[in-house]
């Protein structure tokens, strides 16, 4: 245990659940590593709004706390999205255009020889949460914020890349060839998991008769894969929602900017705020081939939360999920 008098506070979870904290002993363990042989721990509270890594504030007696990121055990993971700590670390070179905005990695341990799970450390973000926050300030000034996730992403959008892939691998020479292995470990995933994969593997029968579209896409551009109000901070007292911190960028892709999911969900509600996203980014594609291949598009996202649906117990939204993706793929058909 910490030494008498430390606050911990792990959030309270079952066995079952796909996140699972580490111990007290555990975070010393890994403090002590990261930043010294003398430094301890005065308090460590688990943070709550993510789905993947388990997430500490940690007190090291310093000015600021310092975030410690857990990615979960190897066996935990999926083959679709998997070492996405890996992933983010390998982005952040890629991420320049936005490097004011990240936060700064400390301390990285990807060789399990303290706990059998990679974890970084990171400096905590100025700013309160976007997920909580952005729904205190009146509809009419919201836009503000989707303006600049507009600039953001756009900015991200604009660094190029030499194959299709994850940033960390594999990494493809065609854009369809990418997302088709995408698709058949995420068909995978859900076998592992006793779920119906009848749908995503239908899906990629029907839309490779069709793989030339995909292929029309030949630059490969950097994707943030999860850029949206929950990873993001808004500086404090601010009068108009303004962008301080992006965080949790795991999910960073070379592909095709129309993939991304800030373009789709950006799509999802027009005639809300969320149309000033267009006003900084720019339009998309509008011809037949560029909506088709977002057809492809929405069920690779639609693919990805069927398993996240699965892992936090949510039936009615799997099997919603999954006609949804049937039914993208009778439109495929034409």
């Amino acid at each position: 245990m910490l030494k008498k008098g430390v606050d911990y506070r792990p959030l309270t979870r079952s066995a079952a659940d796909f996140q699972q904290p580490i111990s007290a002993a555990d975070i010393r363990a890994v403090t002590r590593v990261a930043f010294g042989g003398s430094a301890d721990v005065v308090s460590a509270v688990e943070l709550g709004g993510g789905f993947y890594n388990s997430t500490f504030k940690v007190n090291i007696g310093q000015e600021r706390p310092v975030i410690l990121r857990v990615a979960p055990e190897p066996a935990r993971q999926a083959r679709a999205d998997p070492e996405l700590m890996r992933n983010e670390y390998a982005s952040v070179p890629y991420l320049a255009s936005i490097a004011d905005l990240l936060p700064r990695n400390l301390a990285v341990d990807f060789t399990h020889q303290v706990i059998g799970r990679d974890y970084l450390f990171q400096t905590m973000l100025d700013g309160v949460p976007a997920a909580t926050a952005l729904k205190s300030y009146p509809e009419q000034v919201r836009g503000d914020f989707y303006r600049e996730l507009g600039e953001v992403t756009r900015a991200i959008h604009g660094v190029r890349g030499r194959q299709f892939g994850p940033v960390a691998g594999p990494t493809y020479e065609r854009w369809s060839d990418a997302l088709f292995a995408w698709f058949g470990r995420a068909a995978a995933d859900l076998t592992d998991h006793g779920l119906d994969a009848s749908a995503v593997t239908e899906l990629m029968r029907v839309a490779d008769r069709n793989r030339q579209v995909l292929d029309e896409v030949q630059e490969p551009r950097l994707l943030h894969g999860d850029l949206w109000v929950g990873n993001t901070m808004l500086a404090a007292n601010s009068p108009v929602p303004s962008i301080s911190g992006v965080f949790d960028c795991d999910r960073t892709w070379w592909g095709d900017p129309e993939a991304d999911w800030p373009i789709y969900l950006a799509l999802r509600k027009p005639g809300s705020e969320r149309d000033a996203f267009w006003s900084s980014y720019g339009k998309v594609h509008q011809a037949e081939e560029a909506r088709w291949r977002a057809k492809v598009y929405e069920a690779k996202h639609a693919a990805a939360l069927m398993l996240e649906y699965h892992r936090f117990g949510r039936d009615e939204e799997v099997t919603k999920t999954n006609n949804e993706i049937r039914d993208l793929t009778a439109s495929l058909r034409g």
